[in-house]
């Protein structure tokens, strides 16, 4: 296996730390501590980079401490987010982009969060490929509990220093892993883990988890994970009650990890298998209901009848997210979800400019302009329920909707990465 022992020289290059914050800059991140944003890092660029340059070359780099953010789980709980500067992002950025690669090309294969060129697609198909292919139908769904809260800053250096050697790098690393946190103007210190939401955790993460795929592997245990989402695939329950035991000895022994015991469990293809929001049986995969329960919260949200605004900027606000949800999602077998989501938010879209028309003689009016003859019934127009009666419906036909530019979730092709054809 070779060893890098001379790395640090690549982050000292201005094009090297303008690449980087071109990459910073396309995330388009909070402002750190300092409330700096990106566009106020690139009013002075220029200077900005020189003076990240200067400080990298002659040793006197500092990384700031993270700004503490609470983000509430939809499932309860919370998640802690830790937002470097974008000074420190840029030089992150550059980093992982200096190591990167060495490590990429000996990650194991079933290893698929916040790698280049993969995704939870890559990982959803080859778990339906193992369960359904290979006939590995019982399943260890395991859940670690704050994983990057938890990582050993020592043993996560001593896993990157097996192939990179350079003393420079390791340095910066630990200053990244031992800046500390702000929280309320508060400071306090980071003894163990890697904030989510910095440039470099996501690989931080995966250097030191390989350790677990590669021991598994070793012991002939296939394994899918996506970050801290892992899947076993045995051929029997005795085989995964086994792979379950070893998964946790090396977790919480080796790494110091800490399993979710009520999370991690033990299942199988014919009783559904949950992973990365869909859910994998014997012959299909569906979204899970959590997450069409989500996604309606988050659409009516933007599609409240009294909101202020035309249906030109709600569809507008609504694409983007449609669009997201869709393009996730369209893995599953979800044709009819789509056509009920999409029925259902159409139906709402109605309700708003029937509430915009606010008479019953422009919905007339609009009917005449179609082509419809004789008398229209008067209605209440901020009804919901006469938001899908008949001549809401006449007034207002889902091609319509179409020619106005609402996405057209429910035409979009689905089940296109199942393993029988992902190619």
């Amino acid at each position: 296996m070779r060893v890098w022992y001379s790395l640090y020289d690549r982050l000292l290059h201005a094009q090297v730390l303008e690449t980087a914050f071109k990459k910073v800059k396309s995330s388009n991140g909070a402002p750190g501590i300092d409330g700096q944003s990106c566009k106020g890092f690139a009013l002075n660029q220029s200077e900005n980079i020189a003076e990240l340059l200067e400080a990298l070359r002659t040793k006197a780099y500092r990384p700031s401490p993270v700004k503490r953010v609470e983000l509430e789980k939809p499932d309860g709980g919370i998640r802690l987010i830790g937002i470097p500067t974008v000074r420190d992002r840029v030089v992150q950025q550059a980093l992982k982009m200096a190591i990167e690669p060495i490590f990429e090309a000996g990650f194991h294969s079933g290893s698929y969060g916040y790698r280049p060129k993969r995704s939870a697609h890559g990982a959803i198909a080859e778990a339906t490929a193992r369960m359904r292919e290979e006939g590995l139908e019982h399943v260890v769904d395991m859940d670690l509990s704050k994983c990057f809260d938890l990582l050993d800053h020592d043993l996560i250096l001593k896993a990157v220093r097996r192939k990179v050697a350079d003393g420079s790098i390791l340095a910066l690393i630990r200053m990244f892993l031992e800046s500390g946190v702000m929280n309320h103007g508060l400071f306090a210190r980071t003894e163990t883990g890697s904030p989510q939401g910095g440039v470099i955790s996501p690989l931080l993460a995966n250097i030191y988890l390989d350790e677990f795929d590669q021991h598994m592997a070793g012991r002939g245990h296939r394994v899918v994970r996506y970050a801290d989402d892992i899947l076993i695939f045995k051929g029997s329950p005795k085989g995964a009650q086994n792979a379950l035991r070893v998964a946790e000895d090396y977790l919480e022994g080796k790494l110091e990890l800490v399993v979710n015991r009520r999370k991690t469990h033990v299942t199988e293809l014919q009783e559904g298998v949950a992973f990365l929001g869909v859910e994998i049986g014997l012959t299909y995969t569906k979204i899970q209901a959590k997450k069409i329960a989500r996604i309606k919260a988050k659409l009516k949200a933007v599609t409240r009848r009294n909101t202020p605004v035309n249906l030109a900027k709600v569809i507008r606000d609504l694409n983007p997210v449609l669009r997201g949800f869709v393009n996730y999602f369209k893995v599953a077998n979800c044709k009819t979800e789509l056509k009920k989501l999409m029925s259902w938010l159409r139906r709402r879209l109605r309700a708003i400019q029937m509430k915009l028309w606010k008479k019953p003689q422009k919905l007339h009016r609009r009917l005449r302009q179609l082509g419809y003859k004789g008398e229209f019934k008067r209605i209440k127009m901020a009804s919901w329920r006469n938001a899908s009666c008949q001549l809401a419906h006449m007034a207002m036909p889902n091609r319509w909707f179409n020619e106005i530019g609402l996405y057209a979730a429910d035409q979009v092709e689905t089940g296109t990465l199942s393993p029988l054809n992902r190619g």
